[in-house]
């Protein structure tokens, strides 16, 4: 044992002086000339940036891989000071940075950011650098690659008069972009319309809002973030709001998504006659609800709300409206969802009460209501003013009793309508559908995606093409 006891201090000396060895040898700068970098990438690339916007911050991982601590003589941007790129090197924001030394085996970051300037370019630019290294005479880079494209900025904006938007150049709206009283808004097929953080379009009293897209070139409204983070990621901006007194509004083959609300109408009963013709539209990944009107007036035919933190469809106050080949489905989950796909009344709570309004008309036809909770139809009725819905020839997602003559007419309940990929917005319906031909005559000639309709046709905005 006591032997034993002597040789462990000689041990421990000996293991102490082999880790200060090796702490000097990782210490020790390599100025080996055929010494290299590690990256993360060899191209760092920026989707679409709008001009003066600037961009999301992506990274850059710089590795040392070598046993030794590494010395880099330089890192810098190969525009230099003149660059639409920004850096952030190690720490410090600087286009270019000397001696930066990386310990073996570890690793440093850097921060990319581009913004381009106006230029006046109707179609998109590339814009193109790179990041230099220079490491004991060895020279690497990383390309440097952002899309750029020009684009008319609107920022707390009103609209006095008559306006027509085409597709030439996409819209940004900074805060709001208000139709002002009396004036109207065209937009063209093919537009876009992006929004910057809680950025909303508003229509006022006695305005209109026209979206005329087509089947090839639809209007698309969407959060100014096109990076791939951002691609469905809901709640971008705020929405579409018409208010109260807009009037003889239309929406034609347009795409909605990724806001708050897609469509919001304010009408409180003041504004007579249809407030909102919508066909052909896709409103999706909604933070809150896909269409919420208000004691309004909609006919729509051909459209597809899907997948909403809230409710795709929210009928509040009476009102009145008609939906034929609907596709409502909702498979959110971003978070709990908490309301069904559709919720109807005709009341509004008031600390002193309860205001009533009549539902004239809530009609459904050939449409599918459906999602991943077990009930997603609500409808809730005060007796003191009229309640009138109707489902007619429907597949409905249901805990309910369809068997109600007027309220439900030839409906079907918790059959698979068999979406294509729900939880990726493609509702189209598959070979095996049970909403295949379970429809009637509706004067809805053809599909969301042209396609001639059958007779007997199929339920929802998509007919099964079949080969």
């Amino acid at each position: 044992m006591l032997r034993y006891k002597k040789i462990l201090p000689v041990i421990a000396m000996l293991l102490l002086i082999m880790g200060e060895f090796a702490c000097r040898k990782n210490d020790k700068i390599d100025t080996s000339p055929a010494l290299k970098l590690r990256f993360s990438t060899d191209t760092v690339f920026f989707d679409t940036v709008f001009t003066t916007i600037g961009s999301v911050t992506q990274r850059l991982m710089v590795y040392n891989n070598n046993g030794s601590k590494v010395q880099v003589s330089s890192i810098s941007l190969a525009g230099g000071v003149k660059s639409d790129y920004k850096l952030n090197i190690d720490g410090v924001a600087a286009s270019s940075l000397t001696n930066v030394e990386i310990p073996a085996h570890d690793s440093i970051f850097i921060f990319v950011r581009v913004t381009i300037d106006p230029n006046n370019h109707n179609t998109p630019l590339i814009l193109t650098d790179s990041i230099e290294f220079l490491t004991n005479g060895n020279l690497q880079n990383v390309k440097l690659i952002a899309w750029g494209q020009d684009a008319w900025f609107h920022k707390n904006e009103s609209l006095k008069g008559t306006f027509v938007w085409d597709s030439i150049k996409p819209h940004v709206i900074y805060g709001y972009l208000r139709v002002d009283t009396n004036g109207s808004l065209t937009i063209l097929p093919g537009t876009k319309v992006y929004f910057h953080s809680n950025g909303y379009l508003t229509v006022s009293m006695n305005s209109s809002l026209f979206i005329q897209g087509n089947l090839q070139h639809p209007v698309r409204f969407q959060g100014d973030r096109l990076d791939e983070f951002y691609r469905d990621l809901p709640g971008q901006w705020s929405g579409i709001l018409l208010r109260s007194g807009s009037k003889k509004n239309s929406i034609n083959y347009a795409i909605i998504k990724n806001g708050n609300y897609g469509v919001e109408i304010d009408s409180s009963g003041t504004t007579p006659g249809t407030i909102l013709l919508l066909d052909n539209t896709i409103i999706e990944n909604m933070a809150n609800d896909g269409l919420y009107a208000y004691a309004a007036s909609v006919v729509s035919t051909n459209c597809v709300i899907g997948n909403c933190g809230g409710t795709c469809i929210s009928l509040l106050k009476g009102g009145s409206y008609e939906f034929r080949q609907l596709t409502l489905a909702n498979y959110w989950t971003t978070s709990v969802r908490y309301s069904p796909a559709l919720f109807i009344n005709n009341y509004t709570s008031f600390a002193h009460g309860d205001q009533t309004n009549d539902l004239v008309k809530a009609y459904f036809g050939n449409s599918i209501i459906y999602g991943s909770e077990d009930n997603e139809i609500s409808v809730d009725s005060s007796s003191l003013a009229q309640f009138t819905y109707t489902f007619n020839h429907c597949l409905l997602k249901t805990t309910k009793n369809i068997a109600y003559p007027g309220h439900f007419d030839n409906c079907w309940k918790n059959e698979d309508p068999r979406f294509i990929d729900p939880a990726n917005y493609k509702f189209a319906i598959d070979s095996a559908s049970f909403a295949i031909g379970k429809g009637i005559p509706m004067g809805v000639d053809f599909d969301i995606l042209g396609n001639l309709r059958t007779n007997p046709t199929d339920l929802g905005a998509y007919q099964y093409k079949h080969n």
